[in-house]
């Protein structure tokens, strides 16, 4: 597997040439044609996407991942995986965001589930890309699955402490996450705050984001990775198109 050790790397260089990466977040436990999956990737790889996501918060399992991953490998595009719980590994894939929900009541998501999938990581062997995860606004199934408090989105000032906390217990990514089917992104406002916060984290930002205007306010904003996961599943052609918007801005 040629990005095996190498994508925490690739990323650095992505951002590093082009100002901002690409993600595109697919869910197995939405995928019904993987041949489908696969000419879709094809397209979005050729767009510019410059990496997959593989995740979902509700009825994922290995078995599904390793099929999606399969389907994915053809774009020749790094594949990381966004895993909800243990159960959303794979040792098939590249690397894994190694996440930890910062706002959450239950430590089982702050630091149970990684204790558990910390030696499958090392079994396996994915890259581990050390990830804060927060969940801000509207949240979505993510938030309430991992049991979050999601951050209010005219409190820049939690949101900075949240990522500042991060990026001083050496998170090296920190993903911002309005949750998948939220009726709007997060702010530009709220991801400028934190981006001039942060000096040594990559920033990620994703859910709700549907329109090339709002992506491209929010990489200008200071994101330097934006995910959408959605806009592929309900409208490939527009995510093909956001996706140029962003590496053409």
């Amino acid at each position: 597997m040629r990005w095996r050790g190498k994508v925490g790397e690739y990323l650095d260089k992505v951002v590093r040439d082009y100002g901002v990466a690409h993600l595109s977040l697919i869910d197995p436990a939405k995928v019904s044609d993987l041949s489908g999956l696969a000419n879709v990737a094809r397209k979005l790889a050729e767009a510019g996407t410059d990496a997959f996501l593989i995740g979902g918060s509700i009825g994922v399992s290995e078995s599904d991942i390793d099929l999606v991953v399969n389907a994915l490998r053809e774009s020749g595009k790094p594949i990381i995986l966004f895993p909800g719980n243990v159960n959303g590994l794979s040792k098939l894939a590249d690397a894994v965001l190694f996440m930890s929900l910062l706002n959450s009541d239950d430590p089982y998501y702050i630091i149970g589930a990684q204790v558990l999938g910390a030696p499958i990581i090392k079994r396996y062997g994915l890259e581990p890309l050390p990830t804060a995860y927060i969940v801000v606004g509207y949240g979505g199934a993510a938030g309430f699955i991992g049991r979050a408090r999601p951050l209010p989105v005219d409190k820049d000032e939690l949101g900075v402490a949240y990522a500042l906390a991060a990026e001083y217990l050496g998170m090296k990514y920190i993903y911002l996450e309005a949750g998948s089917g939220s009726p709007q992104p997060i702010p530009p406002k709220y991801v400028r705050s934190i981006s001039s916060a942060i000096s040594r984290s990559y920033l990620i930002v994703g859910g709700g984001i549907r329109r090339s205007d709002d992506a491209i306010s929010i990489a200008n904003a200071g994101a330097n990775m934006i995910v959408t996961g959605n806009l592929i599943e309900e409208n490939p052609t527009s995510a093909i198109e956001l996706i140029k918007a962003i590496k053409h801005r």
